[in-house]
Parts: structure tokens; sequence; C-alpha cells
């Protein structure tokens, strides 16, 4: 009896041990807050991530599958090796001009049955981890297709969740979804299901704990662009690739890559508060520059007629009036929209050029991106599609002196459309022509890879305002909420600031506005994009207050700094831009109780400041306040309004 004893003990003891994970490496954050570590468990890459000592996401899978060799089980621990990489650079186009990046770096590597080898690349900076695969040639291949992958991430069970949900492939206007024009719910419940998954980015509460943000960047013509997923487990999130149905069904839903080759970056940012979620610039400092300008591109503020006075004011005199506006609020640019093509024509466009240059007034024309990809009838069409029709068209573009491109209807994210993505910047590049797209997929560090690349909309934007009284009713919920999640990793043509208070043409009758001009004057910086075409009409040179005029003439679009001052997704939100010498801190509230806050400001410490601000009736007005002594400005009286009330301060360091 003794003897079958011991035997039992002995053989649950083997058991125990062999259960049990076993870490092979660590990396940590140069400040030593975060941690990452990753384990060799039954065949599985897993790790786990930790911040000043409390869990973030635990132990989570790592892999992928190719239609060579299947990397996510069987996977033995080979090596890994520690570095450094540290560097500086500069950006006009991005929240921070000047940016020093340091990180300590991990190489992990693991072998499978195959005995073929998966390398990790970590590299972790103080609150942002990114992270990319390595494949090396497998025997005698030299390219593969990655089918998919088990990346997750497994967050601890108090944690909720500010997601997007993806859209429907070849599913609504013209079949042009998915476009990541979805809205959000805010504090929602771990692993609640989307048909299509979640786009990226995606915000997440651990509750006391922090908070953490997920993306990927990196992107290119070389890979597909990814998505979260949840899974049967409601704690893990999965990356998951482009539904097969997208982009007209056309092209695969993987990856084909050149070995030896990398995936793109998968990126956390972590932190105690929203401040590192805001400030991160984890997404272009892990990228490098595709090529180099082929000039000095500039960017700026645009009029743009197409979002109130839509199709019908695609005419030679209408487009005429708003180079004239243009020109009085001294902006760079006019965007005409679709279907110039067919109603002013190609004549007409070159004298509406010169026209435009005879006011400093550049032009950018709107033009489709299909092809094949999806319905969408406006024109130019098949331009962008094919690339000797696009070298063609750019030709003509550059002689009449076009200065940008704002191509709209993308198919989805497919690596076949990432190469179309690629192929137009870097035709428009050869031919000096900045570019924006519209009706597209989330920017994924094309800020600095590519020197022409001048936003995207990605998200539930100004033209739904117009469309839907249900957006507009959410307007300032959905504000509140850009600065953490979508417009924190990359830059976001929004097309707003409307100063008319019904947004029609008339002003009048219909499409009321619910929220405030002071809203509107403090999105004008809350939202960032290197181009912004602002919804400021002709009409409002005379009904619009001066001080507000005044506002969107001097309204810079590039930011030297931002800095998180306070706020909670989806309640409110308050950030400041410096341009250069000049401060902006602006607030806009998404709640029907007004907020009571005191902002920390030591950048405006005993300064006198000019403030925009609502009063209990809604109306905007201007005047001076002091901030203290200690960089405090204590609101204790805050209007209350029943949507939103917004705060804007201005301090010019001169």
């Amino acid at each position: 009896m003794n003897k079958l004893f011991l035997k039992l003990s002995f053989t649950l003891g083997i058991l125990i041990v062999n259960t049990m994970p076993a870490q092979v490496a660590e990396v940590s954050s140069p400040d030593g807050k975060l941690k990452l570590s990753v384990y060799s468990e039954n065949g599985k890459a897993l790790y786990n991530v930790t911040f000043q000592g409390k869990a973030m996401l635990e132990k989570s899978p790592l892999g992928l599958v190719t239609n060579e060799s299947d990397f996510s089980q069987n996977l033995k621990f080979a090596d890994s090796k520690t570095d450094r990489v540290s560097k500086t650079y500069t950006n006009e186009k991005i929240k921070k001009s000047q940016v020093a990046y340091n990180a300590n770096t991990l190489a992990v590597h693991f072998t499978n049955a195959d005995q073929y080898q998966l390398g990790i690349d970590f590299q972790v900076s103080n609150n942002n981890i990114a992270f990319r695969y390595d494949l090396q040639p497998m025997k005698d291949r030299l390219s593969a297709v990655v089918q998919s992958e088990i990346t997750g991430y497994r967050f601890p069970s108090q944690t909720t969740t500010f997601l997007s949900p993806m859209m429907k492939p070849m599913t609504g206007f013209a079949r042009t979804a998915p476009s990541y024009e979805s809205g959000y719910k805010a504090d929602a419940e771990l692993g609640t299901k989307a048909d299509y998954g979640y786009v990226f980015p995606g915000l997440f509460h651990i509750g006391n704990d922090g908070w953490i943000l997920l993306s990927e960047t990196g992107v290119n013509s070389l890979y597909c662009a990814s998505h979260l997923d949840t899974t049967a487990e409601k704690n893990l999130y999965q990356v998951a690739y482009p539904n097969m149905a997208e982009n007209n069904g056309f092209g695969s839903t993987g990856a084909a890559i050149s070995l030896p080759g990398t995936t793109p970056w998968r990126t956390i940012t972590v932190g105690e508060s929203l401040k590192p979620i805001v400030e991160t610039t984890v997404s272009f400092d892990v990228v490098e520059p595709m090529y180099a300008p082929s000039q000095k591109y500039g960017f700026g503020k645009s009029t743009w007629s197409w979002i109130l006075w839509q199709d019908n004011s695609m005419n030679y005199d209408d487009q005429k009036k708003f180079i004239d506006l243009a020109a009085a609020m001294n902006y760079q640019f006019i965007l005409m929209d679709a279907l110039w093509d067919k109603n002013i024509g190609k004549e007409r466009m070159r004298e509406l050029v010169q026209y435009a240059r005879s006011k400093n007034v550049g032009v950018m024309l709107w033009y489709n991106s299909n092809g094949a990809a999806n319905d969408a009838p406006m024109g130019p069409r098949n331009k962008m599609s094919s690339a000797i029709e696009r070298k063609k068209e750019m030709k003509w573009l550059k002689e009449i002196g076009i200065k940008g491109l704002k191509v709209d209807f993308f198919g989805g994210d497919k690596q076949e459309t990432m190469r179309l993505y690629e192929d137009i910047l870097s035709d428009a590049n050869d031919f000096g022509i900045t570019i924006i797209f519209h009706g597209a997929t989330l920017p994924r560090g094309w800020e600095v890879m590519y020197p022409n690349y001048a936003g995207s909309e990605a998200v539930l934007a100004s033209e739904m305002l117009y469309f839907s009284e249900d957006v507009r009713k959410q307007e300032a919920f959905f504000a509140s909420l850009h600065p953490f999640i979508r417009n924190t990793v990359g830059s976001m043509e929004f097309g707003g600031t409307f100063l008319n208070n019904y947004l029609t043409k008339s002003n009048k009758e219909k499409n009321k506005r619910y929220t405030t001009d002071g809203f509107q004057l403090a999105t004008a910086v809350l939202f960032q994009n290197p181009v912004q075409m602002f919804a400021v009409m002709p009409n409002n040179l005379e009904d619009a207050p001066k001080f507000e005029l005044d506002f969107m003439k001097e309204i810079p679009t590039l930011w030297d700094e931002t800095v998180f001052i306070d706020g909670y997704p989806g309640k409110y939100s308050v950030i400041a831009r410096r341009h250069q010498d000049q401060w902006y801190v602006v607030g806009v509230n998404a709640e029907n109780n007004a907020q009571k806050l005191t902002l920390k400001l030591p950048m405006l410490a005993g300064k006198t400041v000019k403030l925009i601000n609502d009063d209990s009736k809604g109306m905007t007005s201007e005047k001076s306040v002091t901030i203290n002594k200690n960089g405090e400005l204590i609101n204790r009286n805050p209007v209350q309004r029943r949507i939103c009330y917004s705060l804007i301060l201005i301090y010019n360091l001169k």
C-alpha cells in the first residue's frame, strides 16, 4: 500500500511539473514600469504584460499559420537576445513634430515540428510594446502565404471595451463597405460579439489598474491589414485577417510574403491613466519612410462645398465661390468633390485652377478608387485603379497645377487593396501630388512611411452628420472618443466644424445641429489631420460672429506637441495642442450634466488667456481669463447644457 502511494505521488508530481509554464525570456521598458514575459508551454508560445506589477494582459498566444508550415503549435524555444534601439525623428504631420524614441528590444526564436524557425521581435518603450513575426526560408521555399495568426490578447476579467464593429463587406452605399465608419459602444462587456469583428484601434479599460490600446502599424503592399475578433473564450481577443467577401470577393484573405520577411507590427499601449494613450507615437516610432519626397509638400486648411451644398455644387460658378471663400479665410486649398469631371470638365477645370492660383489657393480633386471593388457610380472612375490610366491622369493633374487628390471608396483590407493604396501614393509622389483617402481603412504608420500622405477618413465623419439624425444626436459622444482611440494612432480627416445652425445650404428648416458653436470650434483642434476640409460656408462670412471666423482663419492643422489634460472616453475630453508658440486647450462634454473640473495647465501658469465658451443658453462668447500661479483653471460654476458644453483656451507664448 505504501509503495502504491509513493508511485502515485511521483506520477502526479511529474504531471504537475510538465504542465507548469516555462518563462523563457523577458524585457522591460527603459523606465522599468512595463514588462513583457515570453513563455513556452505545451508546444505553445505565449506572452504576458504587466505594468507596475499589475497584470494588464494575461498569458496570450503567439504564432501564425502558413501554407508551408504551422507556427502555431509544436513550438520549441530556441534562443533569445536583448538589445536597445534609440532614434530621433521629425514629422510635421503627426501629433508631435519632434520625437525621441528609446526602447529595449527582445528577439525570441522558436522552432516548429518541421524544424523551421519563427522569430518574434519585440520593442518595449515607456508605455508601449510593438512586436512582429520574422519568417526565414523553408528549405527551398523563398515565399509563403500567411493564412492566419493566432496572436491574441487575454484581458483580466474586470476589463470593459471601447470598440467599433467591422462593417459587413459589400453592403452600404453602392456596396462600398467596409470603410471603418461604424460607431462605438463605451464600456461594453468584455467578449461582446460582433458579426465581422472589430476594427483597429481598440481601447480596453482594465478597471482600476489602467488602460490598453491595441492597434497595428507598418502595413504596406507586402501584407494585408488585420482587425480584432472575439473568440470562444470571453477574455481573449485575436488578430483576424480580412473577410473573403471584401474587394468584391477578389484577392486572398491572407498575405503572400517573400522570405525572409516580416509581418506588420502589432502595438500595445499601456497606462494607468489615459495620458499615455492620447500621447503615444508608437504607430510612427517603429516604421521608416518608404521613399523620399519628390518635393516639399504643403498642408493646411481647405474649403469644401459638397459637405452642405452636395452634388449640385459641382459646377464652375459654385466652385469659384468656394475659391473666393478659401481666399477670404486664408485657407491653402479648395477640395472639388465627385462629379467635377462631368459637370465642369477638364478644360474648364484648367481655368478654375488658374483662377484659384490667382487667389493663392491650391486645388485638390476627388477621385473614385474603383475599378471593380464596388458599384460607386460617381466620377472620375477607373483612373486610380489602373497603373497606366493613373499615370496618364497624374501627368495631366501635374500639368494644370493640382496640389492633391482625395481618393474614395476602397474595397477592404486585403493585400490587394493595400497594394492599391501604396501604388496611388507612390505614383502621386512622382508627380508631386498629396493624397487623402476617404471611404478607407485605418492609416497604419503612413504619415511616416509615405511623405505625400495627408490623412484618411476611417471614422464616422462629417458627411454622416448631414445624412443621419441619429449621428447628429451622438456627435458629442463620438467626438469625446476620438482623441483616445481612432485619432491617437493616425491622422483623421473628419471634414467638420460647422457654423451653420442647420446642416443645409439654406441654413434653415432641417438637419438641425445639436452642438454649440463652441463645440464645433473645439473639434478643429480636438481632431488632428495635416489637411482638414472644414465646413465653413460662404454665408458664414456674414452670419457667423467675427471672433469665430477669426478663430477658423487662424487655427493651424500642424502640431508640435499634444498633451492629455483630462477626460473619459464617451463622457468628456480635454486636450492641449501646441503649434510653434501658440497653445490651444480644448474640451468637449458629451454628457447631459456639466463637468466640474479643475484643469491642470502648467504650461499656462499665471498667464492671461483667451477663453471661448458657452453660456447657459448655449451661446458662444469670447473673453479673457487668468490661469492661477499653480497652473490651474478651476471651473466651479460650469455651464450646463443639454447636449454639450465646450472650452477653448488660446495663449500665444510670444
